[in-house]
């Protein structure tokens, strides 16, 4: 049954192309479930066409190269400008807040990955598209749980904070020598929310893992700190 299904896919029909398809708009809604789910910006419906284009992109492809088959040109490069041009819907789904948080790069990640997968189903690679959408299911499933696990357990730590005024931040900075917290990197921002109080953006190393959560807990009872976030 399913190298009957693998062989239909590689036709080049109307039943073939349904196939392709098809298999593209289900990779998509399986990879957008996993972003619908943790609530998103680009779901079910975004990654399904960005699927189903590229997808379109590589059987309008195979078409020109099969109706002109003296044409001299390359058939991957629909597909490569397919694979450009997404970088563009991932920007959008980039955001900054107004904290100076980064957000949106896994999106932007799986949507050019979805992409890849689209121009596999196009091609009638159906093999290579059910392995890649496990393995990107296996790194949004597995891999995303760990990563968080070990970024929460590190001793570096990433934080934008906000001072009740520009007096506080060298007894709080003296605070820390004195917890044997190594200062990485140190910059003054203006605060985003223009309240006109002193900003920082700093890089933190720890004395032991394991100790951000206790680390954020004293943060929330100093006085002096109005507001800090991990980046």
């Amino acid at each position: 049954m399913f190298d009957t299904v693998m062989n239909l896919v590689k036709e080049w029909n109307v039943t073939g192309i349904c196939f392709r398809l098809a298999l593209a708009t289900f990779v998509g809604v399986i990879i957008g479930l996993d972003r619908e789910y943790k609530n998103k910006g680009a779901g079910i419906k975004t990654h399904a066409l960005v699927c189903i284009g590229a997808a379109m992109a590589m059987i309008v492809n195979e078409y020109v190269f099969r109706e002109f088959p003296n044409m001299n040109t390359d058939i991957t490069r629909l597909g490569a400008q397919v694979i450009s041009g997404i970088g563009f819907l991932g920007v959008g789904t980039i955001m900054m807040n107004g904290r100076s948080e980064v957000k949106g790069l896994t999106t932007a990640a799986g949507l050019w990955a979805c992409a890849g997968v689209g121009l596999a189903a196009g091609i009638g690679f159906a093999e290579g598209t059910l392995l890649a959408v496990i393995f990107i299911l296996f790194i949004f499933r597995v891999l995303a749980p760990l990563d968080k696990k070990l970024h929460k357990n590190s001793r570096r730590i990433d934080l934008y904070m906000e001072f009740k005024d520009s007096e506080s931040i060298r007894p709080f900075m003296e605070s820390l020598r004195r917890q044997k917290v190594d200062l990485l990197e140190f910059d003054f921002r203006k605060d985003k929310l223009g309240l006109h109080i002193p900003a920082v953006a700093m890089s933190l190393r720890l004395p032991h893992y394991g100790q951000k959560k206790a680390f954020k807990n004293d943060l929330r009872n100093t006085e002096s700190v109005v507001y800090f976030e991990e980046v």
